[in-house]
């Protein structure tokens, strides 16, 4: 079952487009990790999937649905939208911040109930936020915080799961721990898509890897396919050498690569967004 598609997809801010035509399938149960380089689209592309920003052509069907038909609190309960920053109005704590995961299925009238507070403690003890659940959020560090936005995402139980740069700042154990967390969700049938920068991190963890190169795909695959030595070269502009682990496939970086820009074209290869 697709969990998500898109067709046509183009998308950016004012007039200035960041993102399209791009063909997008998630299935349910299954994991999708974004990459590319800085300035990619990568973000741009999670938040046009999500229904947050407003495409400028094509469309996103989230589970078979028009998402841009479908009442942003409908769509709120079945998407968990976790975003690069954490912006806090009010001096909340972590349980306070978790549990604002429940509020699209709670609406304007209903209290949480004990099946709230038990959705709300398994985020948390997954994400081992247990023993910070009185800490107010802004005293912990930015990959805590991280973890407290995922937490908080999948307190609402989605059936779809999109990810911008969950991974940045986390150490190496919440990295595992993120893979683990993710795994279990995709087990049960979730969707997930999730922008990373890390190679190996989307070879251990991702069943897709889509490429993005000036807005557009420039690959889509299993990530040992995809991530071959030219085109990590030719998109990121650094040259690799795969290694064969234990623990499966290794990406090396050696060196950059001589005369690659620090700047992916300009989007607009393929046919055109109308």
């Amino acid at each position: 079952m697709t969990a998500l598609s898109a067709r046509g997809l183009c998308g950016g801010y004012g007039a200035r487009r960041v993102v399209g035509p791009v063909d997008v399938d998630i299935a349910a149960g299954s994991c999708t990790a974004v990459l590319g380089p800085n300035g990619a689209g990568k973000s741009t592309l999670l938040r046009l999937l999500a229904g947050i920003l407003r495409p400028s052509a094509g469309m996103v069907e989230l589970l078979g649905r028009d998402i841009a038909a479908m009442r942003r609190r409908e769509v709120a309960c079945l998407v968990g939208f976790v975003p690069q920053a954490l912006a806090l109005a009010f001096p909340l704590t972590v349980h306070e911040m978790v549990s604002q995961g429940r509020t699209p299925r709670l609406g304007p009238w209903r209290p949480a109930g004990l099946a709230d507070e038990a959705a709300v403690e398994a985020a948390m003890r997954d994400l081992g936020l247990g023993a910070h659940r009185d800490t107010p959020v802004h005293t912990l560090s930015g990959g805590e915080r991280q973890l407290v936005l995922l937490a908080r995402a999948l307190a609402g139980e989605p059936r779809l799961l999109l990810l911008d740069e969950p991974a940045t700042g986390l150490d190496v154990r919440h990295q595992l721990q993120l893979v683990d967390t993710v795994r279990r969700l995709v087990e049960r049938g979730v969707g997930a898509a999730i922008v990373l920068h890390d190679w190996n991190l989307a070879c251990r963890l991702a069943d897709t890897a889509l490429v993005l190169h000036g807005g557009t795909i420039a690959a889509s695959g299993p990530p040992h396919e995809v991530l071959s030595p030219d085109l990590v070269a030719r998109v990121f502009g650094v040259a690799v050498e795969r290694v064969l682990t234990p623990g499966g496939l290794l990406l090396a970086p050696r060196h950059a690569v001589a005369g690659w820009l620090d700047a992916p074209p300009a989007p607009g290869g393929g046919r055109a967004c109308r």
